[in-house]
């Protein structure tokens, strides 16, 4: 059995920065890997205004796959657009189980800050959902750990330290995050953190061109590949954990 996990992130539908052309492709690639889940990690807007998630609604509706899970990034609870989103893609917060696989997505924004905070209200909550023996995939916007090529360091939740902690005691083995527009890769005793670029805007960093991630899972082995949007993917990581079920 495998499984097959799409992570896009900062899609920020909205002009000047959206390339609708290239989102276009990008769903086109997205569809023809035909994964099971596709998981967004945040700012499908730019300002969170209604017409910007209607937008990023129409074209992720056109992604095909059995499961989706979609949080919110700073950008998206700008002028109260946490209650948009609420209404267009449910809970900002929420836990999906897939075929020995448990992804507990949270909400790290503020409205109007575009620090993150997960905030420890939520920490038992979290600890409980990971209570399996499944593979544990914890996704949020914001990174937990600095990114490199990204400038000056900002923006990391106040609260990282804590919930590092907490997902290594739970045994997580993957943490999805987005939010600085350049991809990267980091092993914490054992847990791999995977930050995602921007799929399909041009808000890149100098020499990092759009991409999303690929992650395969199959009862010996995950591997994550880096796929570019304008064509082309490269092998990031293999490891092996065995996928139960």
């Amino acid at each position: 059995m495998k499984v097959k996990i799409v992570h896009l992130s900062d899609i920020h539908t909205a002009n000047p920065h959206f390339l609708p052309e290239l989102a276009l492709k990008v769903i086109e690639r997205i569809n023809e890997i035909n994964p099971e889940i596709v998981i967004i990690t945040g700012d499908l807007t730019e300002s969170g205004y209604p017409f910007e998630f209607e937008c990023a609604k129409s074209y992720i509706d056109k992604i095909d796959c059995a499961s989706k899970v979609i949080i919110p990034g700073n950008h998206d609870v700008r002028h109260v657009g946490d209650l948009c989103f609420e209404e267009m893609f449910g809970s900002r917060s929420k836990v999906k189980r897939y075929k020995g696989i448990t992804i507990v997505g949270i909400d790290s924004t503020q409205p109007d800050i575009d620090d993150g905070h997960v905030g420890r209200d939520k920490y038992g909550w979290i600890e409980k959902c990971f209570d399996t023996d499944d593979f544990k995939i914890f996704a949020l916007h914001h990174h937990l750990m600095p990114v490199p090529f990204t400038g000056r360091e900002r923006n990391i939740p106040v609260d990282a330290g804590d919930v590092l902690e907490l997902l290594v005691r739970c045994k997580v083995d993957l943490v999805l995050c987005g939010h600085k527009h350049v991809p990267w890769t980091w092993n914490l005793e054992g847990m791999t953190i995977l930050n995602a670029g921007t799929a399909c805007t041009n808000r890149m960093k100098w020499g990092i061109p759009q991409s999303f991630n690929l992650i395969e899972l199959d009862k010996e082995t995950f591997r994550i590949y880096k796929v570019y949007s304008k064509g082309g993917y490269e092998l990031v990581l293999e490891k092996n954990r065995a996928l139960k079920g």
